[in-house]
């Protein structure tokens, strides 16, 4: 067996290929590769994964970027309150 720091995505060395392709259909939802995306969706279905296992993926991926530009508006917020004259509005 390989040391973990060195395996590839396509070894089996733990997680089983449905999970690695379930990973996959949420990377490249925040990716954004509309190629990825159909060829991992398809690539999910035929390692056993069902249709709400991967719009679950999709879900998770799509919380994961909204939470990021949630709780990345206080930087905004924090620079509006930083700029000259301060405040909001």
């Amino acid at each position: 067996m390989r040391s973990p720091r060195r395996a590839h995505a396509r070894e089996q060395l733990g997680l089983p290929d449905k999970t690695k392709q379930l990973i996959a259909v949420a990377v490249v939802q925040v990716t954004q590769c509309s190629y990825c995306i159909g060829g991992h969706s398809k690539l999910a279905r035929r390692t056993g994964a069902s249709d709400e296992e991967i719009m679950e993926a999709v879900w998770v991926a799509a919380e994961m970027r909204a939470g990021g530009a949630y709780a990345h508006a206080t930087v905004a917020l924090h620079a509006l309150d930083t700029h000259e004259g301060g405040g909001h509005g």
